[in-house]
């Protein structure tokens, strides 16, 4: 029912995006990016906040003009959670957020021009303790790649990929991580297969521009999982086009279904059929949108009828099986108590919040024994 996770992480370097650790044997870290303009400090703070409230471990700002450069510094002075400057060709915007207090410069090196300026950002970077990211887009490539391959492939990405990597190889400058992004599945999971086994850094995986909430989570969930399951992937963003809210939420559950974190509430809910006893899908909407909050890692069963209702409740921490004239709740696998149609939605946000605080403190006199 509940059978451990078998994937092998790559072993890789680790670096640090302000507290967050990346790569190494830290926790997969999802990232999502703000879609407001940088220049409204207000409204990109409020994403931010909503990101971080959400499990964001990192926030990527696109950061596109010196105005915005300064807005972003205003930004990171409002905010908690890791940012990251995305930034494109000009490299005295890569040394103002740098002076501003970035956790992390998206920046590909060839695309900044002379070698001296390369040195001027790698030198900031290093004297600050900030780490890059080298982000190749299959939509992006750079001309004189296009011309030899003809057309966007693995092989091009991963190239244009080892030549931003070469220049802060020559430089001595080894924090960094890497993506090697497409929105076509097999382009993007073949890319990243191949560079996993030339380089030592973390990889950020993704598949770019992956479409809507539906099809965008979906291909994400194919393409990212075939690399997560390989062990492939430190740090990962769902490329969608909806609130980026979505991005984070569908990260975490793609990563709680391969078992490899555990932040926030993991729900086994039925589908509903005519057996059921209460209304399922009703009832687990309302439970998902009333416990976004909750971030402690728990198991919690929601099943229509007794078909599969007492196997799975048995498993969890807290489980619901559909009965009549009433529900039956199990905590910690066993029995515990019969619950109403009534106000069932009600009674299961409480049970589950008590939960909840029970297994936090536990965990806190664990600590304070070990103390």
């Amino acid at each position: 029912m509940h059978a451990p996770s078998s994937i092998q992480r790559r072993a890789s370097r680790q670096i640090h995006v302000g507290n967050v650790p990346v790569g190494g044997d830290a926790p997969i870290a999802v990232q999502s990016m703000t879609n407001t303009d940088t220049l409204d400090v207000e409204a990109t703070v409020r994403q931010v906040r909503q990101l971080e409230t959400a499990g964001a471990d990192i926030v990527r700002v696109s950061v596109p003009s010196m105005d915005a450069a300064e807005a972003f510094g205003r930004i990171r002075q409002a905010v908690n959670v890791p940012l990251v400057a995305d930034i494109h060709f000009d490299h005295k915007i890569a040394l103002r957020v740098a002076e501003l207090g970035v956790d992390c410069l998206r920046i590909n090196p060839g695309n900044i021009g002379r070698e001296d300026r390369v040195r001027a950002v790698v030198s900031a970077a290093r004297d600050r303790g900030i780490p890059m990211r080298i982000g190749v887009n299959a939509g992006s490539l750079e001309k004189s790649l296009q011309r030899k391959y003809g057309e966007p492939t693995p092989e091009a990405l991963v190239e244009s990929a080892l030549r931003h990597i070469d220049h802060l190889d020559r430089l001595d400058f080894p924090d960094f991580k890497v993506s090697v992004k497409a929105s076509d599945v097999f382009m993007a999971v073949s890319a990243y297969r191949d560079l996993a086994s030339r380089i030592e850094q973390p990889l950020h995986l993704g598949i770019t521009e992956a479409g809507g909430l539906r099809s965008g989570t979906v291909k994400s969930s194919i393409g990212l999982g075939m690399l997560l399951m390989d062990g492939i992937g430190d740090t990962l963003r769902v490329s969608l086009a909806a609130d980026p809210v979505e991005e984070v939420k569908v990260g975490f559950d793609m990563l709680k279904s391969l078992k490899l974190r555990t932040k926030g509430i993991n729900f086994i809910a039925c589908p509903s059929c005519s057996r059921q006893n209460f209304d399922v899908i009703d009832t687990m909407n309302q439970l998902e949108e009333r416990l976004e909050d909750v971030m402690t890692p728990l198991d919690v069963s929601i099943i229509g009828c007794i078909v599969n209702g007492p196997g799975e409740a048995k498993e969890s921490d807290l489980g619901l099986t559909g009965g009549s004239p009433a529900n039956l709740l199990y905590l910690d696998g066993k029995p515990a108590q019969k619950l109403r149609n009534d106000n069932l939605v009600d009674d299961l946000e409480r049970l589950i919040r008590d939960k909840v605080r029970e297994k936090q403190q536990r965990e806190e006199d664990t600590i304070a024994r070990s103390v």
